[in-house]
């Protein structure tokens, strides 16, 4: 993210870019037009926008986790290559944003509130249950290359088998959102968020290839020291002298 802090702050610029139109647009079509209907369409049409970015995004930004870099065009090519997985997880957010404004307070209002309250309680697991799971979900489209079914169906794999990891990831990305209000989402912003997760399940997957070339292996004992040997020697290591200021050693 450090060595790429340029295509990093460009995608974050698109992305604020783009969320401005969810954000301040329905509003002004409300207040030009009086008609709330429009406002919500305005709002889900936003969205879609916001995750076709993203979804673009995932894809180029892979090339970086993998060591290598991208251009403008890689970026825009992207566009073709994931606006499914865009529209899909509009969708879903469009959702999520339904469920936690609309749908529980209506079940938490609900008479008897003994059964409202457990509706809205079994609801709101299961979207914890959902955001810990499709928070790869961009990033497994990306980098495995799976359809839309099977990629929900590998995201909530990898966070059954590893939900201490997804745990950590989403505490450690929300942390990421609020460090990234003091660089106005610049830095490290959607696009470091997005960095890191693909980072994560790269890293990940090795434990799952190795798994699969020794059959019948302790899945508690991963000899993680001799599967990052070769990642350790790629990124090599650094003195906080030559982090910030590379040109000086």
């Amino acid at each position: 993210m450090w060595d790429n802090m340029f295509r990093i702050v460009l995608i974050n610029l698109g992305f604020i870019i783009c969320t401005a139109f969810p954000i301040f647009v329905p509003g002004l079509i409300g207040q030009l037009t009086g008609i709330t209907e429009l406002e919500i369409v305005i709002a889900a049409i936003g969205i879609l926008l916001c995750t076709f970015y993203l979804s673009a995004a995932a894809l180029s930004l892979k090339s970086i986790s993998d060591y290598g870099s991208f251009g403008f065009s890689e970026f825009f090519k992207a566009f073709k290559m994931t606006w499914p997985a865009g529209l899909v997880m509009g969708g879903i957010v469009f959702a999520f944003f339904l469920a936690a404004t609309v749908i529980i307070p209506f079940y938490l209002n609900m008479e008897p509130p003994v059964m409202g309250l457990a509706i809205a309680a079994i609801l709101f697991w299961i979207l914890i249950f959902a955001l810990l799971s499709f928070q790869y979900f961009f990033t497994v489209y990306a980098r495995l290359g799976a359809d839309i079914k099977k990629t929900f169906k590998k995201c909530m794999i990898i966070f059954l088998d590893n939900s201490a990891l997804s745990i950590f990831l989403i505490i450690h990305n929300f942390l990421g959102l609020l460090l990234s209000i003091i660089f106005a989402f610049m830095f490290p912003g959607p696009a470091g968020i997005l960095l890191y997760l693909d980072e994560a399940l790269r890293l990940r997957l090795l434990k799952y290839d190795w798994l699969e070339a020794n059959p019948g292996a302790d899945r508690r004992k991963i000899p993680w020291d001799a599967l990052l040997i070769e990642e350790r020697e790629k990124t090599g290591t650094r003195t906080f002298k030559n982090f910030v200021f590379p040109w000086k050693d």
